[in-house]
């Protein structure tokens, strides 16, 4: 039997998948809240973009980032207590990891960059950008990743313990 985490009441894999979704959920709400007009943290996210905003950048940057991470959300939540089976439980593993190791390639990957000065970058990234960069949307964004990896792992293991629910384990085929 596998023990909850001190003070959560909740096993790893429901734990991890609830991690995700909830960073999902406030990413999907920090982009509606920047697509509808709000202007806190934009400008250090995305620049001079910030104060043009295009409509290709509203409709693709802010609200369909928001939209993706609404069906990252999902994803997390189905994740989380291993409610699916057979297929579309390794379906949703695999999209999982997926979406654990993009984000983790992004966060780790930009933070390398910009902590190795290996790349040239654009006189329109300001060093404040940079700055919040490093310390809070990197970070962010392998959060992320590190919840959707775990949350990934966990539903196996959570899965691969549990006989199906149709009870065919206990007859032997």
């Amino acid at each position: 039997m596998k023990r909850a985490p001190e003070g959560t009441g909740a096993e790893p894999s429901t734990l991890w998948g609830r991690i995700a979704c909830w960073w999902a959920i406030a990413f999907a709400g920090l982009h509606f809240y920047w697509a509808v007009g709000g202007d806190v943290g934009l400008s250090v996210s995305a620049g001079p973009l910030a104060s043009e905003r295009p409509l290709w950048f509203v409709v693709a940057g802010l609200w369909g980032v928001g939209a993706l991470c609404l069906l990252g959300a999902l994803l997390a939540w189905l994740l989380a207590p291993s409610r699916l089976r057979g297929v579309p439980a390794r379906l949703a593993r695999g999209l999982g990891w997926g979406a654990g190791a993009l984000l983790l390639v992004r966060g780790i990957g930009i933070e390398v960059l910009l902590l190795t000065g290996t790349t040239h970058l654009d006189s329109s990234v300001s060093a404040g950008q940079r700055a919040w960069t490093l310390a809070l949307w990197n970070p962010w964004f392998i959060a992320g990743g590190l919840a959707f990896g775990l949350a990934a792992l966990h539903s196996r293991r959570h899965t691969d313990a549990e006989p199906p629910p149709d009870g065919s384990a206990l007859s032997g085929g």
